[in-house]
């Protein structure tokens, strides 16, 4: 910890800088409206290739959608970090109901709703491109319906209650389908039909999307079966979510280049792609099918967010990931809590279809559906990459167990996406699950003396509030409570 207020003015003052860098570098939004565009709200475009080069577009890469990080239990306040944090990361951690003051951007909100722009321009126009054949415009039609579909899933687990028996009437985000940036009248479907909105595109795209994967940064029917399968996991539909990530866990193969998992004991030792501080870049990344990316400090040198002792606590000591953190503040302090860990590698994280998270969905499929056999040898197929095989397999006393081997499962998904987000999504979709509904879950924050405080988060903050400068520009759209 600090040890002079120089040492926290320092901390203070790199923050700024970064804070200032992202600034500049246009990562952050200000824009006047939520779906302004250049040029003034439109995108000219004619030819196949000029709706090629628009699915290449970094607003449909580089997502700079963070929010679920702070909000998972798996993370915890540290002091006097977290008080010299920005008000977004406090509110968000505390899951308050206010995130942002009445005339901020939120980038969850407004980057996001620029990839839906752009996807449904390719969508409406590309049809009538004036050059190319009816396969090109078919195959790039079902990207971007695949990309939309994606982006709707990542909004409806924003902005809408997890997927349970009341979906009907539950609100959820607003269907929109016009490239239209003039259009201010927004009416929130429910989540139902978000959910279906989700489940046809993805239908309608698989069958027109190349077969074999050649890009991370572009829709292959693998990544497409992949989502499907995970939204259909998010719905409770293990059987229809076990079809889809068997197929995208098959189709992955077919792809001219590398696609799999990394051993973290080779990788991780010298001359390895994680050996001293580097990561692979993401489209080198082999864990990549489809690059979606956004920036996390968090996992990196900012030290208000750091591992709680209960989630370090689930990893095994010879656990080769535990490479990727640290004991001490990015000053080199030590903390005043036992297993307290920093991450501390990765400036962002990918949240789109990664290999890991295909065979963590399925062996929960596998688990749920009762064929424990092929749970277990899924879930160790990812852990012999991460521990050393003497430590790798799943314990007998656990993988007989449906619930145990279940919970195993989830836990598994923690230790291998913590600092990620993706515990913030678990935890939405196991509140309405009946084993895991009873769950509570807790944000400690530590104090410099190691007391702390703990918050609690209540069921109305399963969903995000839409900022107030989004709900003003909106004629219709109801808010969450």
């Amino acid at each position: 910890m600090p040890n002079s207020k120089r040492d926290l003015m320092n901390y203070t003052i790199n923050r700024k800088t970064i804070s200032l860098i992202i600034l500049l570098l246009g990562i952050t939004s200000c824009s006047k409206h939520f779906l302004e565009v250049d040029p003034k709200g439109s995108l000219v475009a004619s030819s196949v290739s000029d709706y090629d080069q628009l699915l290449n577009n970094l607003y449909v890469i580089y997502i700079n959608s963070n929010a679920q990080v702070p909000m998972g239990d798996e993370m915890a306040g540290m002091e006097p970090y977290f008080s010299q944090a920005n008000y977004r990361t406090q509110r968000l951690f505390r899951w308050d109901d206010v995130v942002y003051e009445s005339n901020d951007d939120a980038a969850e909100f407004t980057n996001t709703m620029l990839s839906i722009y752009e996807f449904n321009k390719i969508i409406n126009e590309v049809e009538t491109a004036t050059d190319g054949t009816e396969s090109q415009k078919a195959s790039l039609k079902a990207e971007a319906q695949a990309g939309r579909a994606w982006t709707y899933f990542l909004m409806i687990n924003y902005y809408g209650l997890p997927y349970s028996a009341t979906s009907a009437t539950d609100l959820g985000f607003p269907i929109i389908t016009a490239a239209d940036i003039t259009q201010t009248e927004f009416k929130r479907a429910t989540v139902k039909e978000v959910y279906d909105f989700i489940i046809n595109d993805l239908t309608a795209a698989i069958p027109k999307l190349p077969a074999k994967t050649t890009s991370r940064l572009r829709m292959s029917k693998a990544a497409a079966e992949g989502i499907l399968g995970k939204v259909y996991v998010f719905m409770g539909n293990y059987q229809d979510g076990l079809t889809w990530l068997n197929a995208a866990i098959n189709d992955m193969s077919n792809s001219s280049i590398a696609v799999g998992l990394y051993d973290l004991q080779t990788e991780t030792a010298t001359g390895g792609i994680y050996d001293g501080t580097s990561v692979p870049p993401m489209t080198a990344d082999i864990e990549n099918i489809l690059v979606k990316q956004s920036t996390c400090y968090w996992s990196y040198i900012y030290d208000e967010l750091v591992l709680s002792p209960a989630a370090s606590a689930l990893f095994d000591p010879t656990d080769l990931r535990l490479k990727f953190y640290s004991d001490k503040t990015y000053g080199g302090y030590s903390y005043p809590v036992s297993g307290i860990l920093r991450k501390n590698r990765f400036s962002a994280f990918d949240f789109g279809v990664l290999v890991p998270d295909l065979y963590l969905l399925r062996a929960e499929c596998e688990c749920r559906l009762n064929d424990l056999a092929s749970a277990k040898t899924d879930v160790e197929t990812l852990r012999k990459k991460r521990l050393p095989i003497a430590t790798a397999p799943v314990p007998d006393s656990i993988s007989g167990e449906k619930i145990s081997l279940l919970k195993f499962i989830l836990d598994e998904r923690t230790r291998e996406f913590a600092v990620t987000g993706t515990r913030w999504f678990d935890m939405r979709r196991l509140s309405t699950d009946p084993l895991f509904s009873g769950n509570t879950y807790l944000h400690t924050i530590y104090s410099e003396d190691g007391s702390s405080t703990q918050i609690t988060l209540r069921p109305e903050r399963l969903v995000l509030r839409f900022p107030q400068k989004i709900v003003q520009q909106s004629s219709g759209l109801i808010n969450n409570p």
